[in-house]
């Protein structure tokens, strides 16, 4: 125990749940902002879902638990599938902009889909970093959790923001292509568990060969979309 009553175990656990679970909101919200250009709009979203279900908590623990994970995950699923389509056609749009210079320039996407996205990616992973830290609280180490939770999301803040500038730095069509094939990995994973798909692994690793595949499965389609385009004329 520490010396201001803290739980040293129970704070550990929280930090770690934290930082485990909230990292894909934070991964996930740089995929969204691929389309924007800026993460304002999918940040924005992760914090209001994460803010609803933490309230959700603050006013009836026993009402979150009660939520119907299944369907949650269900929901989140569709909604990056969705996104995932709609940047996959700006993905190619890039794609096919970086081989015709003279092409107009990138539209911007509309704010109010990075929001959706980040709105069920944070509800998503803050109810299961909720549950764990409403089980260390019934048991009598409630301020530990809350302590370490609030350190774990400080940590991701700060490394969000270090790393910020150079995801800027990549060129936008491989950002796009990173963030698709996030988004559509993330949605395979969540419906996958909503089905009640046994993943191997521990800890989500399994997300990770899913994403590897995931880009090498976009890359494809973009370069399948791309040769059936005229080709291009040169100038002069």
């Amino acid at each position: 125990m520490l010396s201001l009553g803290l739980s040293v175990p129970a704070l550990l656990i929280a930090f770690v749940i934290t930082i485990t679970e909230m990292t894909e909101v934070v991964a996930l919200v740089f995929a969204l902002s691929a389309e924007t250009g800026s993460l304002r709009s999918g940040a924005l979203g992760a914090v209001a879902g994460t803010a609803t279900v933490s309230l959700i908590a603050l006013v009836s623990g026993a009402a979150l638990e009660a939520l119907p994970h299944a369907d949650l995950l269900g929901v989140a699923a569709v909604v990056l599938a969705a996104f995932g389509v709609f940047l996959f056609r700006s993905t190619l749009k890039s794609y096919r902009r970086a081989r015709r210079p003279g092409l107009a320039g990138p539209p911007k996407g509309h704010p109010a889909l990075p929001f959706a996205g980040g709105f069920s990616v944070g509800a998503v992973e803050a109810t299961e970093t909720v549950i764990v830290l409403l089980a260390l609280a019934a048991g009598g180490a409630g301020s530990s959790a809350l302590v370490g939770a609030l350190a774990g999301g400080a940590v991701l803040v700060v490394a969000a923001l270090l790393v910020h500038e150079r995801i800027r730095r990549i060129k936008v069509p491989t950002l796009k292509l990173g963030g698709t094939a996030m988004l559509f990995s993330f949605a395979l994973f969540w419906g996958g568990e909503a089905y009640g798909v046994p993943w191997p692994g521990p800890y989500d690793l399994v997300l990770i060969p899913v994403f590897l595949a995931a880009v090498v499965v976009v890359r494809l389609a973009v370069e399948a979309v791309l040769r059936r385009d005229p080709p291009v004329e040169p100038k002069g």
